[in-house]
């Protein structure tokens, strides 16, 4: 092979690990809001969607006509750690009104490919108002249009929908505000990543709250794998092909989506296939595709993104102060430790550093800035805590500090 067909090809695959380890962060990618990306993913769309589909089970849809590429990611289990978060007010996760707005405000949408900001939320009243279950929506109060505006600010993030004429915000400080929308039905058809959409499922209202987890459950469910209920052990009736396939793309979902996999959260069939020649080689050769190192240990394994393309949040982080307290934190645990304890320390590291966090020296802010630390820690599987007790886990120790720099100098 020639110096410059050798060039193309490490070019490309190059581009195929760029475009893998950028979806997994951004699922959705419009040719607006990343033109770059969204040409890298057009032109390397076929091996990109080929791994996800081989290693994942994920679908990749790319329309270059309209614009926009959509991995659709569903997960193993229920993971509440990622909300929805609006786009302003410290980025606060959605609350259930705002959740349910959203889902009203979709399906509203569908219908009116062009509209404005007031005569949505008229809809939007008239639909709630029309649903027994489902409370009024009432654009004369304030916090509700503070909702509304957080829905259809996430909605313009998605592109989903477009200022055509004003802004969205000057909803918020009165209902008669002017803003054109120019709406893209198609993406918002493609927001939804479950493989059985709820309204399949026709479950009468009063039910929902009763079997909620099952209803997750169920909108999850893939039938190819062949499972009738939770795992293969509960369904017999499936196929050797079926559960291989289930246990290849249950064991990746976790390797790109979970910051580090503890063998100990396995199953025995998922340790099993992960531990066995064939599972061990398709783990290399996909962290080698997608241009991540690959880290073993005795416990587990981690993905290692060394440009941190792939992750929607990073650690260590220097930037946030509950980062930075979170690492220090787990440096002076040798073992277990109580909440306690940690909250002592994180009062000792603010007296050590006057002029840091100065968001938390108020009464509660030793206890808030542990807290946030130990949110950060638990988020990325580095401890865990029971009844009190916080427990550091074995991918912790590569986060070991050797010596802390600040800029009044340094600590050995």
């Amino acid at each position: 092979m020639s110096q410059l067909a050798n060039q193309l090809v490490t070019a490309e695959r190059e581009e195929v690990a760029y475009g893998i380890r950028w979806l997994l962060s951004t699922p959705l990618i419009t040719e607006r809001s990343a033109p770059d990306v969204f040409d890298l993913v057009r032109r390397r769309r076929e091996p990109i969607r080929k791994w996800f589909d081989y290693y994942c089970g994920w679908t990749l849809t790319v329309e270059p006509r309209l614009g926009y590429a959509r991995l659709v990611k569903v997960r193993v289990a229920a993971d509440a750690s990622r909300p929805a978060r609006r786009l302003r007010s410290g980025r606060a996760p959605f609350d259930r009104r705002r959740y349910v707005l959203l889902c009203v405000v979709a399906a509203e949408l569908q219908s009116v490919p062009v509209t404005t900001i007031g005569l949505l939320a008229d809809r939007i009243t008239r639909a709630t108002n029309a649903d027994e279950v489902v409370t009024t929506f009432d654009a004369s109060s304030r916090s509700e249009r503070m909702a509304f505006v957080d829905v259809l600010r996430l909605l313009e993030s998605y592109g989903a929908v477009e200022v055509v004429d004003g802004v969205t915000e000057t909803f918020v400080e009165s209902a008669e505000a002017k803003v054109l929308y120019r709406v893209d039905p198609t993406l918002l058809l493609r927001l939804l990543a479950a493989p059985v959409g709820p309204s399949q499922l026709a479950v009468p209202a009063e039910d929902v709250a009763l079997r909620f987890e099952e209803l997750l459950e169920a909108v999850s469910r893939e039938r190819r794998y062949g499972l009738s209920a939770g795992r293969h052990e509960d369904t017999p009736g499936a196929s050797d092909v079926q559960r291989n396939l289930w246990l290849r793309h249950s064991v990746f979902r976790r390797l790109v989506d979970d910051p580090v996999v503890y063998f100990d959260d396995l199953s025995a069939d998922e340790q099993a296939y992960l531990n066995s020649p064939t599972g061990r080689r398709l783990l290399r050769q996909a962290a080698e595709l997608g241009g991540f190192l690959l880290e073993e240990r005795a416990e587990g394994v981690l993905l290692i993104d060394v440009d941190s393309v792939a992750t929607d949040s990073r650690f260590p982080d220097d930037v946030a102060n509950a980062k930075v307290a979170a690492l220090l934190l787990l440096d002076t645990m040798s073992g277990p430790a109580t909440v306690e304890q940690l909250e002592f320390t994180a009062a000792a590291l603010l007296d050590r550093f006057p002029r840091w966090a100065k968001s938390y020296r108020g009464d509660e802010g030793t206890r808030q800035l542990a807290a946030d630390a130990l949110a950060v820690l638990t988020d990325f599987d580095l401890v865990r805590v029971t009844a009190g007790v916080v427990r550091p886990l074995p991918a912790a120790a590569r986060y070991a500090v050797s010596a802390t720099r600040t800029t009044e100098g340094t600590t050995p």
